[in-house]
């Protein structure tokens, strides 16, 4: 059974800085493209970052570039997400997601295989 679990959210002062895990279980995140989206009340979900099993590869979202940043770590099959300089706007539940190692996977739009159920970040101004 696959699950992905989010956990690092919570409440922070803006400016501050947060980092989100994505731990995996049931798939091996370094083969399969993994991104964040978030959620922030009344909006649509939003695409944040991705990382491809081939070379790593790392995609932003312009609205966050040079904020965020994902990485793996391969050996505890966890996706992290570095957010830096967060903003009241930053408030929403984060999710991650796991969609397919193919080479032509949008990662932006999907369709994303598995999700995980969300946490929550509020950042306060």
């Amino acid at each position: 059974q696959v699950q992905l679990v989010e956990s690092g959210g919570g409440l922070v002062q803006a400016g501050g800085s947060l980092r989100l895990s994505c731990a995996a279980s049931g798939l091996t995140v370094s083969t399969y493209a993994i991104g964040w989206f978030r959620r922030a009340p009344g909006k649509e979900r939003e695409f944040l970052a991705s990382i491809r099993w081939v070379n790593s590869d790392t995609i932003y979202s312009t609205s966050v570039k040079g904020r965020l940043a994902i990485s793996r770590n391969n050996a505890e099959n966890t996706v992290y997400l570095q957010m830096n300089i967060l903003k009241p706007e930053d408030t929403a539940v984060y999710y991650c997601a796991a969609g397919s190692a193919a080479a032509n996977f949008d990662v932006m739009s999907g369709p994303y295989d598995y999700w995980g159920q969300g946490t929550q970040v509020t950042v306060s101004s």
